[in-house]
C-alpha cells in the first residue's frame, strides 16, 4: 500500500460521502492563495468532526489551532442555531484569513476567533467564567499538547469530548528515543491522558491524503 492509494481512497470517500459545499472549498482555496501551509484536516476528517459535534449534541465548541478555519467551519455548520465556536489562533495573518473565510461562509455569528498564543489566551478565556465547552478540538503546536489538554479538562464538564489531532507522527509515537518535539508532545499527551482518571480515551491510526497519522479521542468523566 502506498500514499498514492491512500489518497485515491480519500478521494473516493469524499466523492461518495463527504460532498463538501462551496464554503469549505472556498476556504481551502483562500488558504492556499494566502500562503497558508496545506495542513488543514482532510475533507473526510472535517466531516468526521462535523459528525462528532452532531453525535455529541455539542452547543459550545473550543478549537485550539484555527489556521484558516477550514475545520472550524465544518464544526460550526453542525451546531444548532444557538451554538458557538471559540477558536484560538497564534498567527494574526492566519486569523485574518480565517475571519474572511468564516464571513464568506455566513458563520460570523457563531464563530469567535481569538488571536495570540493559546497558552496565554486560554487563561484569559477561563477568567471570563464561560459555560463549559461540550467539545474541544486540539490541533495546534504539538509540543504544547499537554498544556492544551490540561485546559480542555478545566474548561470542560462531565461528558465533554476532547479530540487531539496528529498524535501518531508517521509511527514515531512509539519511538521512546525520539528527540523530535512533536513526537515528545504526542507522547506527553498520552502520558497525561493515561494518568488522568477523569479521562476515558482511545486513539486511532489514520492513513489518507494527509499521510500516516492518527488522533486521540477522550471523554471527560
Amino acid at each position: 500500500m502506498t500514499a498514492a492509494v491512500w489518497s485515491k481512497v480519500d478521494e473516493y470517500i469524499e466523492l461518495k460521502l463527504v460532498k463538501q459545499d462551496r464554503a469549505n472549498s472556498q476556504a481551502l482555496r483562500a488558504n492556499a492563495e494566502a500562503g497558508l501551509r496545506p495542513i488543514d484536516v482532510s475533507p473526510a476528517q472535517g466531516k468526521f468532526l462535523n459528525l462528532l459535534v452532531r453525535m455529541s449534541g455539542a452547543k459550545r465548541v473550543l478549537e485550539i489551532g484555527t489556521l484558516g478555519a477550514y475545520s472550524t467551519i465544518w464544526m460550526a455548520k453542525a451546531l444548532p442555531a444557538d451554538g458557538a465556536v471559540v477558536t484560538l489562533e497564534y498567527d494574526p495573518h492566519h486569523a485574518e484569513v480565517a475571519r474572511q473565510n468564516i464571513k464568506r461562509a455566513g458563520l460570523s455569528d457563531r464563530i469567535t476567533v481569538r488571536v495570540g498564543a493559546a497558552a496565554e489566551t486560554l487563561p484569559l478565556l477561563a477568567a471570563e467564567n464561560p459555560e463549559p465547552f461540550d467539545l474541544v478540538f486540539i490541533d495546534a503546536d504539538k509540543p504544547s499538547n499537554t498544556v492544551y489538554l490540561d485546559w480542555a479538562i478545566k474548561l470542560g464538564r462531565p461528558g465533554t469530548v476532547i479530540v487531539l489531532d496528529n498524535v501518531v507522527r508517521d509511527g514515531q509515537l512509539v519511538n521512546a528515543a525520539s528527540s523530535d518535539p512533536n513526537v515528545l508532545g504526542s507522547r506527553g499527551a498520552f502520558d497525561l491522558i493515561a494518568a488522568n482518571s477523569r479521562l476515558s480515551a482511545t486513539a486511532l491510526q489514520t492513513v489518507g491524503a494527509k499521510g500516516y497519522d492518527g488522533f486521540a479521542i477522550a471523554i471527560l468523566d
